[in-house]
This record gives structure tokens, C-alpha cells and sequence, in this order.
């Protein structure tokens, strides 16, 4: 696949620079190198006990149904203590 990325000037020079005393191409050096950003990350979060990054938006709920469930647990307790007369 081929895409286009931006670099400080300086850092494109570093980068070609490495790579070729390295006699790699760029596209092997970027690669490569996104390659173990990527297995460095996975590592990472393997090695934490943090909350993966989705669960903010999507997990982050996943009390809501025992909450929900207090809520109607509640609600059926007040309408059983009401007298026949407040019914209607």
C-alpha cells in the first residue's frame, strides 16, 4: 500500500541518512521501524494493567445493567409500599 507522511526536514535527512548506512530503502526502514512501534505498544499494554483504550467509550458502561437493575429493584419496592387508594 503506499501513502504519504510528513517529516521535519531534519528528521527526513536523519532517516535517509540511516538508512542508507544501514543499505536499507526507506520503505524497509519505515517498515521496520513502525513494525516495533507497534510490537513495542503491545508489549506495553500486555505488560500493564491499565484499561485498553476503547473501554473509555465502549466499556465504561458495563456497570450500567446492575445500575439499571437498582433502579427497577427500587422502583417495583416504592409501588408495593403504596396503598390501593394512592393507585388511583
Amino acid at each position: 500500500m503506499k501513502t504519504t507522511i510528513e517529516l521535519p526536514d531534519a528528521l527526513f535527512r536523519q532517516v535517509k541518512a540511516h538508512a542508507a548506512v544501514h543499505g536499507l530503502t526507506l520503505k524497509h526502514f519505515f517498515t521496520q521501524a513502525v513494525t516495533q512501534q507497534l510490537r513495542r505498544g503491545a508489549l506495553e499494554y500486555r505488560q500493564s494493567d491499565a484499561e485498553p483504550p476503547w473501554m473509555a467509550g465502549f466499556g465504561g458502561l458495563s456497570d450500567l445493567g446492575d445500575e439499571h437493575r437498582r433502579v427497577l429493584e427500587a422502583i417495583e419496592d416504592e409501588f408495593e409500599r403504596l396503598s390501593p387508594e394512592d393507585l388511583a
